[in-house]
């Protein structure tokens, strides 16, 4: 399986079940981002160096404007997409198998958590995977220790309160914070 493929496939939202060739692929593209973002974490970098080891990562070139503070994990890379003046603060981990989507101007803030899978609840099929995109809009802010659940929509100029868990879609220019987070105002 390519990994072409692979992307389709997970960019479908089809369940994907344990010990298929899909989550085998998984496993195999999970293996090259533990490799890249162990070079990119144990050594200085200066951004353009950054700015590659990113490309290859995520398998597309990464725009020159775009900044990391590592440390930055994933556990497969090849499902990220960024658009310009993206900003990364340290110590955020990446679930990107179903797709993540994020646009210009974007702040994340240290320790954010941003998963795109989902388990089944059945214990049976526990282990089967289910998929879903996360899609960042323009100028949203993402506070610190904040988490992005997988199928999360976050509208343009958003901001996302530091520790939120956001678990539902949030509107355009909407303040949300809490556990779920919840719409406090609007600016």
């Amino acid at each position: 399986m390519t990994t072409k493929e692979f992307i389709d496939i997970m960019n479908s939202g089809e369940t994907v079940k344990a010990g298929s060739p899909v989550f085998a692929k998984m496993h195999e593209l999970s293996q090259e981002g533990i490799r890249l973002t162990l070079q990119l974490n144990t050594a200085y970098h200066n951004n353009e160096e950054i700015v590659s080891l990113m490309s290859e990562l995520t398998g597309g070139q990464v725009h020159e404007s775009f900044r990391l503070f590592p440390p930055f994990y994933t556990d497969c890379g090849k499902n990220i997409h960024m658009g310009k003046r993206v900003f990364i603060n340290s110590g955020c981990r990446f679930q990107d198998q179903g797709g993540i989507y994020i646009g210009d101007d974007v702040l994340v803030g240290h320790n954010c958590v941003i998963a795109t899978l989902n388990h089944e609840m059945d214990p049976d099929r526990r282990a089967d995977l289910m998929p879903a995109p996360v899609r960042i809009g323009n100028k949203v802010w993402i506070g610190a220790n904040a988490t992005i659940l997988q199928g999360v929509t976050i509208g343009e100029g958003a901001v996302i309160a530091a520790g939120a868990v956001v678990d539902k879609d949030v509107p355009p220019r909407a303040v949300v914070g809490g556990v779920p987070a919840k719409v406090l105002k609007y600016i």
